[in-house]
């Protein structure tokens, strides 16, 4: 952005939703940003209350408190609303005795496309085999495609899939992650749910995650990354020493273990091995942990941290949508 540019406003922009079901708070003062050009994996447990945002954010759930915006202004103030935003939230909604070509088509009549739209999503999605087959005889995944094809029909600027993987075969997941990927770097943004950390691990580039209706992080995943950043394991001739000469140079994260070694966190193997040479250290051996995201999102999860909220990311160049599996 250059020097007087007019901030580019989010995709979709949450601000303290909260829905009540009774006595019953199912999400409770929720607020997060999705920038445009982004897929923002939107995660938490089972029954923390994601679908029922999305619902909230797609007008179909009114909130108890809060509001919510999509390209800027309110789902049901949108004039196109299927051009906007195309949605899954359920890959079960189509009727078992319609075929998938039949579905698209009272689709494309409700909003006001042509025809031909919905031989062009069939064949995104890797459907048109099966155009004429009744969808009742689908397997999941291909339910799954179906729905994503429907959400497609408008060339919308902004994807909302809830669980958009489920179903689907190694195959199927490959293609679907080449797709948002695609689909992103083109200017075009997406949200998506999931309740497994790892699979949004290869696709998102941001995450919003949530436990019990509540925000307990917002950013990218490398700041994920940094902020439960991997420990050094260093085994030295006199790892007291070591550590205060780690200290002395910024760094403060450093404890010795049981077996002797001494645990770093937040510093590089050479840059320890580095520090140890200069305060007259012998190092015998380092070996650097594995940083588990999702271990760190099952201790988020657990209510061990509050939200932080980071700047919208570079808009990658635009590309073309690669073709559906086979």
């Amino acid at each position: 952005m250059t020097a007087g540019s007019t901030p580019l406003r989010p995709a979709i922009e949450a601000v303290g939703l909260t829905k009540r079901f009774g006595a019953v708070e199912a999400v409770s003062g929720l607020s997060f940003e999705v920038p445009v050009g982004s897929v923002t994996g939107f995660v938490g447990p089972n029954g923390s209350g994601k679908t029922t945002t999305l619902r909230m954010l797609l007008g179909l759930v009114v909130p108890t408190g809060g509001h919510a915006t999509v390209a800027g202004i309110p789902f049901a103030e949108l004039p196109h609303p299927a051009r906007t935003v195309g949605a899954v939230l359920d890959s079960l909604s189509v009727h078992p005795k319609r075929t998938a070509l039949g579905h698209l088509l009272v689709y494309c009549a409700a909003i006001g496309v042509p025809d031909s739209r919905a031989h062009e999503v069939l064949a995104t999605v890797g459907l048109t085999p099966a155009a004429r087959q009744k969808a009742g005889t689908y397997s999941l995944g291909m339910r799954q495609r179906l729905a994503l094809a429907t959400a497609l029909l408008g060339d919308p600027q902004i994807l909302v899939l809830d669980e958009p993987a489920n179903g689907l075969d190694p195959e199927g997941i490959a293609w679907l992650r080449e797709f948002l990927l695609a689909f992103a770097r083109s200017g075009r943004t997406v949200l998506v749910s999931s309740h497994i950390l790892r699979e949004l691990e290869q696709t998102a580039d941001r995450l919003v995650i949530v436990n019990r209706g509540t925000l307990v992080h917002q950013g990218t995943i490398d700041d994920l990354r940094a902020r439960h950043s991997a420990r050094v394991f260093v085994a030295a001739s006199d790892p007291a020493t070591l550590a205060l000469a780690l200290g002395a140079n910024g760094f403060t994260d450093a404890q010795v273990m049981p077996d002797g070694r001494l645990a770093v966190r937040g510093v590089p193997e050479p840059t320890v091995t580095g520090i140890a040479e200069s305060a007259g250290v012998r190092i015998f051996g380092c070996d650097t942990e594995h940083v588990d995201l999702e271990q760190v999102f099952l201790a988020m999860t657990s209510g061990q941290y509050t939200a932080q909220q980071y700047g919208p990311p570079t808009i990658p160049p635009p590309a073309q949508f690669p073709g559906g599996p086979r």
